[in-house]
């Protein structure tokens, strides 16, 4: 059984960072391509930024392109999210999700629970 834990959220002023993590399980890490969503109340959840399975190729949503980096050790099975000069509209519940492949969309495990990033002065 898949299953993705996230933390790392807190509560930050602009300007501050954060490093999310994913704790990942039931599945075999090295073999897909991972990536970090987002999702504010009463809108669809966004992807962030995507990371290919050995670490050479990332892409960004071009909002945080710049600001976090998206990185991944298949030995602890984890995935991370480093996110600086973080804006008020970063504000978000923070997801990661496994693709069976690069340019797969759809996710392939259920979605975990989150974790909750505000940024307010």
């Amino acid at each position: 059984q898949v299953q993705l834990v996230e933390s790392g959220g807190g509560s930050v002023q602009p300007g501050g960072s954060l490093r999310l993590s994913c704790a990942t399980s039931g599945f075999t890490f090295s073999g897909y391509t991972m990536s970090w969503y987002r999702q504010v109340p009463g809108k669809e959840r966004d992807s962030v930024a995507r990371i290919n399975t050995i670490s050479t190729i990332t892409t960004y949503a071009g909002s945080v392109e710049g600001r976090f980096t998206i990185s991944r050790d298949n030995l602890l099975n984890t995935v991370w999210l480093q996110m600086k000069s973080l804006k008020p509209e970063d504000t978000a519940v923070y997801y990661c999700n496994a693709h069976s492949t690069w340019s797969t969309q759809r996710p392939y495990g259920s979605w975990g629970q989150g974790t909750q990033v505000t940024v307010s002065s």
